[in-house]
């Protein structure tokens, strides 16, 4: 009998682990929360947020409270009508008890305290409460104050009466449990970003935001809900109309809100929502609100005979070009693809959605005829750039190019073919190319030179960009195309790796590039693929001592580590201005060996800001770009754009 044949005989229900309460969250908090890095430590104050929100759509709530106090526990108050505080009759404890120390225990199964929900599962407040140092729970209702505290989970008081007021609601107060989390640092700019989200998308409601750690504070009021939203997103963009197309109804139980607006850029930004929640793999909201545009507008157009001259089929592509939209559905029994909520399901929606965008979009058109005729206008220009694009990727496709059938002649390929366990370096200049391309190792790494400043892609259409000499080398050497046949799956490298000088100029570089990528290829920043990589700034030398310096600060460090007599005497600081200034070894050992490197992994958190930023800083207007940076100038230490 084999060693483990005979574990199998000692296995009976004495050992099977029994989680109880909240213990299982504990155990595996990543099933509940995603993650317990920095998305999971916010998730936290997202789902007390979301509790309050729904208390706000049942009309029940105008003002949500956050501030994050300077022991980084997170205080978080609404002026809804408070957890109940009577007791459940089957399990024999207060609501606010239930509420908070039983998974799936809340007022949004049934629907009649809450007609619609983004608290689906009943999970939000108590993964909270379990998942925290301490918490605690107060509730005005009733004419009362009412208080119970928790410890991870575990219930340490019993809920009590300690004041009287005339008002209602609910204020939860939480630190995270350091035992469970990576980092219990709250970020206020990816705090205050959601909130903003959340009162766009809640027409009315005020959300106050303070960081009682450095004074920082906002409110978020939006009386005009998702147009303001979509404003706000075209902020920094010429638009085709002043004022966005609004459409909101209500249809076979489903409520249905949006807004869209277009620009005369050429990207397409549409954000989805269910219940508030934003559904960032779209799903069926968005499939049905995409089908009744693209039909709309084409019935629209042959009726009025606006296509007459035009020689192509006008397709969905050419009809959302230049177009910002937000799609928000409530729905009374929603279906999403896992407790992250990502994608909405409900076959149901996608017809819904379909039959009410076709009613009210086809009506404005009829009532707006100048506004229609100027969104066909742009909508023609579009489809005569997809044939140019389509005609470009024939001819570099005659020549052998774009599909990585030829490769380009700068490329210095590595000898794997396996995309897992190969990268690329996009290397400025022929100069640091060379030296990157002798630095490297031949058999995982490749080197492409890049010269010059690439394409500003958020002023070009995709065929400028699919003829454009900077970028075809770039898109030939991935393999995956662009367009109409880009195919993520031909990646041929795990990792992309941006590596341009430590100056003006190579951050200028950078982000012309990563425009690029969240343009044309977002898919590898969503993957994961697209990183930055980070050459020293300073080379720190006594005798033969020499340390690398990536900072000034650190720089410092090095000069008094070297110097006897703390004076930096005997000590000499080489400022690296390029790449092409450090020989191969050099290279490899700060930039390149991935035993010593340090690479940042460009992510993309916050889409809405990421939108809005990029058109801000990429875009045609000066003026708003000329507001931000003064704005910011003064706040500014250290510029990258890790997470942009």
């Amino acid at each position: 009998m084999t060693e483990s044949a005979a574990d199998d005989t000692d296995y009976g229900a004495d050992a099977i682990q029994v989680l109880k309460g909240l213990e299982g969250v504990r155990k595996r908090p990543a099933m509940y929360i995603g993650d317990t890095g920095i998305n999971g430590l916010h998730e936290l104050i997202k789902e007390i947020v979301n509790n309050s929100v729904d208390e706000a759509m049942a009309g029940r709530c105008d003002r949500i409270d956050v501030i994050i106090k300077k022991d980084g526990s997170i205080w978080i108050k609404d002026d809804g009508h408070g957890i109940p505080t009577d007791f459940h009759p089957g399990e024999k404890k207060s609501g606010v008890e239930v509420v908070m120390s039983m998974l799936h225990a809340g007022g949004k199964f049934d629907h009649k305290a809450y007609q619609v929900s983004g608290g689906l599962h009943g999970v939000g407040a108590s993964v909270v409460n379990a998942l925290s140092e301490w918490c605690s729970v107060e509730v005005w209702q009733k004419g009362k104050v009412f208080k119970q505290c928790f410890e991870r989970g575990i219930t340490k008081s019993e809920l009590e009466v300690i004041g009287e007021t005339n008002e209602t609601g609910t204020i939860t107060w939480f630190k995270p449990d350091h035992e469970i989390f990576d980092n219990v640092n709250f970020d206020y700019e990816f705090t205050s970003h959601r909130l903003r989200e959340l009162a766009f998308l809640t027409k009315g409601l005020a959300i106050h935001i303070t960081d009682e750690r450095t004074d920082q504070s906002d409110v978020f009021h939006y009386e005009g809900g998702v147009e303001e939203f979509v404003r706000f997103i075209n902020h920094g963009r010429p638009v085709l109309h002043n004022d966005p197309i609004y459409l909101q109804g209500l249809k076979e139980g489903v409520a249905v809100e949006i807004s869209m607006q277009y620009n005369d850029g050429y990207q397409e930004t549409i954000f989805t929502y269910a219940n508030n929640i934003r559904t960032g793999e779209g799903g069926t909201h968005l499939s049905g609100f995409r089908t009744a545009l693209t039909r709309t507008i084409n019935a629209y157009a042959n009726r009025n005979s606006l296509l007459k001259n035009v020689k192509f089929k006008v397709s969905g592509e050419d009809t959302r070009e230049g177009l910002t939209a937000i799609v928000s559905v409530k729905v009374s029994e929603p279906q999403f693809e896992g407790q992250t909520k990502g994608k909405l399901g409900n076959s149901e929606v996608q017809g819904i959605v379909d039959s009410f965008t076709s009613e009210a979009l086809a009506q404005y058109m009829e009532e707006n005829p100048d506004v229609a005729k100027r969104i066909i206008d742009k909508i023609v220009e579009a489809g005569r750039a997809r044939e140019a694009a389509r005609k470009a990727r024939e001819l570099t496709r005659r020549k052998g190019l774009l599909d990585g059938a030829s490769l380009p002649g700068k490329l210095a390929d590595c000898s794997i073919r396996d995309p897992e366990k190969t990268e690329i370096y996009l290397v400025e200049g022929d100069s640091a190319g060379g030296s990157a391309a002798m630095a490297r190792d031949q058999s995982f790494q490749a080197v492409l030179p890049m010269f010059g400043k690439p394409l500003n892609v958020e002023k070009a259409r995709i065929d400028r960009v699919i003829g454009n000499d900077k970028l075809l080398p770039l898109i030939t050497a991935l393999g995956t195309s662009l367009g109409e046949e880009y195919d993520y799956e031909k990646l041929r490298y795990g990792k992309v790796i941006i590596m341009a000088d430590a100056d003006v100029d190579g951050s200028h570089i950078r982000i012309l590039i990563m425009t690029f990528f969240f343009r044309y290829m977002r898919e590898l920043i969503l993957q994961g693929n697209l990183f930055l990589a980070q050459p020293p700034l300073f080379l720190v030398k006594k005798g033969k001592q020499e340390k690398w310096a990536f900072t000034e600060e650190e720089r410092e460090d090095h000069v008094s580590t070297l110097s006897s007599d703390g004076e930096g005497r005997g000590v000499q600081v080489s400022r690296f201005k390029g790449l092409g200034e450090m020989n191969p070894e050099q290279l490899w050992e700060t930039t390149m060996d991935p035993d010593t490197r340090t690479l940042l992994k460009v992510t993309l958190d916050d889409a809405v800001e990421a939108e809005h930023l990029f058109t801000l800083l990429m875009g045609e207007q000066v003026e708003p770009r000329r507001e931000f940076i003064e704005t910011n100038a003064l706040d500014v230490k250290n510029l990258d754009f890790h997470g942009a």
